[in-house]
């Protein structure tokens, strides 16, 4: 399987299908938007738009099955290869009109993810990494940052929007890292936030109450731009397992923090 070519065909297809959605926000409207869950919104757009994605999908490596946010294609028992697809990753952004969101797509192998692009529509950046390629924006290979300390570092994260058990967890991690770095962000896309933690605009990302398709592509690049992923627990199963820290040489500094405040009982 050659997963440069695969990426490529990817990475094109992404661009294509954001054209789409890119279209669809000019005309936009609030009276189209569905909920699944508390805070949790669906529309026309992300839906066709992984409908669009799953059949470009289906026709690069017929053999795959799905993981996807609104339920398009199967993934069967015997199949070890899966796509894992997050249609319009930021959907509450993209229904208030706030221009950041992004197509995030995945290859998952024997449980491994091996290629990955995120497409950030409004900015019309691509960010792709196949395993052991190296990571890519627009084609341009791209690295995390060099800082080594909290110090020297911007950090990226998300906020919850429903299980709210952790939240004085959550705030305690805040308060550190507020003091002790140059300032936390909050985009509203897992899939950007780590898009951006690969090309060094952030030095560092976490969040919990993640879904495999908003960090799955994102983590490999991640990876492959040099960085460090993790779950909140020193482990690797931050694909499935709802919760990330991401980051370049500061990641021990970040980790601390987070893990430290994560398991005190607040």
């Amino acid at each position: 399987m050659n997963l440069q070519n695969i990426t490529s065909q990817v990475a094109v297809l992404a661009r294509q299908t954001g054209e789409f959605v890119r279209e669809a926000a000019a005309k936009f409207s609030t009276d189209s938007i569905e909920y699944k869950g508390l805070n949790d919104m669906v529309s026309y757009v992300d839906k066709e738009t992984e409908i669009r994605l799953v059949e470009g999908l289906h026709k690069i490596l017929p053999e795959a099955g799905f993981i996807a946010e609104e339920g398009t294609g199967k993934l069967t028992e015997n199949q070890n290869l899966a796509w894992i697809i997050d249609p319009v990753d930021g959907t509450t952004n993209y229904m208030h009109g706030i221009p950041v969101f992004a197509i995030s797509i995945a290859l998952m192998q024997d449980n491994v993810i091996v290629s990955g692009v995120v497409y950030e529509i409004n900015r019309d950046e691509c960010f792709s990494a196949w395993r052991g390629g190296g990571a890519f924006l627009n084609e341009k290979p791209i690295k995390v940052s060099s800082a080594q300390y909290l110090k020297d570092s911007l950090i990226a994260t998300g906020f919850p929007y429903y299980d709210f058990e952790l939240m004085n967890n959550y705030i305690n991690i805040l308060k550190e890292l507020m003091q002790q770095t140059h300032g936390l962000r909050r985009l509203g896309a897992a899939a950007v936030d780590l898009a951006y933690t690969a090309c060094g605009r952030f030095e560092g990302f976490f969040e919990y109450n993640l879904k495999p398709w908003d960090v799955a592509a994102g983590s490999l690049i991640v990876q492959e731009a040099g960085g460090i992923v993790k779950d909140f627990k020193g482990g690797d199963d931050f694909v499935f397992g709802r919760e990330l820290i991401a980051g370049c040489g500061m990641f021990s500094e970040l980790e601390e923090v987070i893990v430290r405040n994560w398991t005190n009982k607040s």
